[in-house]
């Protein structure tokens, strides 16, 4: 995977979200992640929200951490907003405050092992790996063009360090 330093301004989603941690998402029976964004796909979710800052790039996030990766934490599907306004009851808001992230950008490939061979690769990853300790305040994945062709996908992962 390719790497490098990135600092990102303060963002602001609008999406769905579940709370879970990965020993649960381990297991098809305890598994909430692939429901929810499978919820968020075919209810077309992004077509309802206002204000869509870029159309069609969709953010998954990790976040709320209890612990590290090995506690519960939140996971949230959505589309960044320039603003709150006119967002419905049914989704939730979440901003996500400007941080430092080591960005990875995976090699192209067949969803979802591009995706899960990715953690895999980060979690054996140490602070000197990340250029610092993880923060577990936000980690997401950025989904837009590349990852349109489910056999061919390509995307970002930004995990967020000290």
């Amino acid at each position: 995977m390719e790497k490098e330093l990135a600092v990102k301004a303060e963002i602001k989603l609008v999406g769905l979200a579940v709370r879970t941690n990965n020993k649960n998402e381990m297991n098809p029976q305890t598994s909430k992640i692939g429901e929810l964004a499978s919820r968020f796909w075919s209810q077309n979710i992004a077509g309802q929200i206002p204000n869509r800052k870029n159309p069609g790039v969709t953010l998954s996030v990790y976040t709320k951490y209890d612990s590290n990766e090995h506690g519960d934490y939140t996971y949230f599907i959505g589309e960044e907003v320039d603003l709150f306004e006119n967002v419905s009851e049914d989704l939730q808001r979440l901003t996500i405050p400007e941080a430092r992230y080591q960005k990875f950008t995976t090699p192209a490939g067949k969803m979802p092992e591009v995706v899960i061979n990715a953690w895999q690769e980060i979690w054996k990853m140490s602070a000197n790996d990340f250029g610092g300790e993880r923060a577990y305040i936000a980690d997401f994945e950025v989904y837009d063009q590349r990852a349109s062709d489910p056999a061919n996908t390509s995307l970002d992962i930004y995990i967020g360090i000290k």
